[in-house]
């Protein structure tokens, strides 16, 4: 892996990128995490076949804070993904969220025409925030990811939330990108929810004219498999939500060879 910089609307942003040369894939990492987590996709085969691009949100890893508010935001986030995109030149990329970085995808899409397609998990699509209740399960970790200050203890509980009850996954480097990230983004993510400040993303999936691929870990703690199955996605991969087992809510890490297979079958089914 190789690690870089760029500039993009008056903000630093950091990326890593794999040695593959193969369709570009952009990696969108989760609330309070960092691009480290896909270090097994990008060190891997799946690496070395792809151009595979992960970026850190302003605020997390190891890009700087932002000075403007309203960047934590999720259509400031969704500005920031567009603008890395056209600056790496990876316009036709295949685009991989996890959780809140499958929301910022969502929202992206339409500015995103080029886009080969879309890869979320730990992603409900919602149309408002009263849509909130019915798309997560009642898990109280999930608030810990909308509180500015966070201990250690809290950040703990909050990386167990993103594994399957009883995995044996480390969580050092979770919890250390937790406790890194900067507040204010968590705390930002939260006012912007809770004033309506992000688009109807059911209504964006529902008119999406590329390929969607949603993943959904067997032993998820925070999403509602059944809601995922209820919303009406046109484009959807092999028409129906990829349940990976062993996984909860984060599969690129606890079961990453299969999460890299999945991935490999979406790219090539679209060429």
């Amino acid at each position: 892996m190789t690690e870089h910089g760029v500039r993009i609307a008056d903000q630093d942003i950091a990326f890593t990128t794999s040695a593959g040369s193969g369709r570009p894939v952009v990696f969108v990492h989760g609330n309070s995490s960092s691009a480290r987590v896909w270090r097994p996709l990008l060190t891997g085969a799946f690496g070395e076949r792809f151009r595979c691009l992960a970026l850190d949100l302003p605020g997390h890893g190891r890009s700087a804070p932002t000075a403007r508010s309203n960047v934590y935001s999720m259509p400031g986030y969704a500005e920031i993904l567009t603008g890395f995109i056209d600056e790496v030149s990876a316009q036709e990329a295949v685009i991989v969220g996890w959780s809140l970085g499958g929301h910022i995808a969502i929202e992206a899409a339409p500015s995103l025409p080029g886009a080969a397609g879309f890869v979320v998990f730990g992603t409900p699509p919602v149309a408002s925030a009263e849509h909130l209740a019915q798309a997560f399960l009642p898990n109280p970790a999930v608030n810990i990811g909308f509180t500015a200050q966070v201990d250690p203890e809290a950040a703990l509980s909050y990386a167990r939330s993103f594994l399957a009850p009883g995995s044996p996954l480390q969580l050092d480097e979770l919890v250390a990108d937790i406790l890194a990230t900067d507040g204010a983004a968590r705390a930002g993510l939260a006012a912007g929810i809770g004033t309506g400040r992000f688009s109807d993303e059911v209504a964006i999936v529902t008119r999406l004219t590329q390929p969607i691929a949603v993943l959904h870990g067997a032993d998820e703690q925070l999403v509602n498999l059944d809601y995922l199955r209820g919303l009406t996605m046109p484009t959807l991969w092999r028409d129906a939500v990829q349940v990976i087992p062993g996984a909860g809510h984060a599969p690129h890490l606890e079961t990453p060879q299969q999460f890299a297979d999945i991935l490999t079958e979406f790219i090539s089914d679209l060429d």
